[in-house]
């Protein structure tokens, strides 16, 4: 499904259709009905690694983003442990995987949500507990509506990943700023061989954790809804939750496993934040 060789000389892949229009259908009503319990805590909430991020701004709260609704969303779970995302990763990081995101990210039209100049390796922390990032760590992102420019969908940078990890601001947020060339000038690139991503509902985006990329406004008449899965070869990690052992789909433990959230033991219960 993915040329092995482009993959590791430009550091992102696109496969197309790679779920169905009846099986996005459904998987987006799974993500409105996440979307839901968002508006109804009007305020960002955690309970565990389940994290709702709840903007507030004149129009009232918008839910920018969920972690780990996998967890109590049984049909989005499945999508997880597809058998395609298992014969998928296969070849680039082997057969025993696990997993540490889990995310569905909403832009609104016409709503902040830029995402700067970034790489993802910047939050796999504590750094002792990723290892080989460059070649143990897939990056996924599924379509479920239009992602294209005008839609505030990814531009990356091509072979931005060759350079390792790059001296990129890390000192603020990454949601809620812009893309800003001076950043990427910085670091020897240019936003001139950033490519803009172009992805029908069900095409799927797989990316480096080094790869430079980022997102802009949504200017577009629609959501643009993103479901997020990042894998990891079982060997390289020491955080997460099972994915896949020998190829095959390991169901979610009654107790959850330590991935970001650092209290997840102390702070476990259900709480606003």
């Amino acid at each position: 499904m993915i040329d092995e060789a482009a993959w590791h000389r430009e550091g992102y892949a696109i496969v197309r259709g790679f779920f169905s229009a009846d099986e996005v259908a459904a998987i987006g009503a799974e993500i409105d009905g996440v979307h839901t319990e968002g508006m109804a805590h009007g305020r960002s909430f955690r309970h565990g690694n389940l994290f709702y991020k709840i903007a507030q701004d004149e129009a009232g709260p918008r839910v920018q983003m969920v972690q780990w609704p996998s967890y109590h969303r049984p049909a989005l779970d499945a999508v997880r442990l597809d058998p395609r995302f298992a014969a998928l990763l296969e070849p680039l990081i082997g057969r025993d995987i696990k997993q540490i995101i889990n995310q569905i990210h909403w832009k609104a039209p016409g709503a902040a949500g830029d995402f700067a100049w970034h790489q993802d390796s910047r939050f796999r922390l504590p750094a002792e507990c990723y290892r080989n990032l460059a070649t143990s760590y897939v990056q996924t992102g599924l379509a479920i509506d239009p992602h294209k420019p005008d839609s505030g969908g990814m531009s990356l940078v091509p072979r931005s990943h060759l350079h390792g990890d790059l001296d990129l601001d890390t000192s603020a947020d990454v949601l809620g700023r812009s893309m800003q060339d001076s950043a990427l000038n910085r670091v020897g690139l240019s936003s001139a061989d950033a490519i803009k991503l172009d992805l029908d509902p069900g095409d799927l985006a797989l990316w480096n954790p080094y790869l430079v990329h980022g997102s802009g406004t949504n200017r577009s008449d629609h959501q643009r809804r993103f479901y997020i899965n990042g894998y990891v070869r079982r060997n390289d990690c020491d955080r997460g939750e099972w994915a896949f052992r020998d190829g095959r789909p390991v169901p979610l433990g009654r107790k959850p496993a330590i991935v970001h959230y650092e209290a997840l033991r102390e702070r476990g219960d259900p709480h606003y934040v």
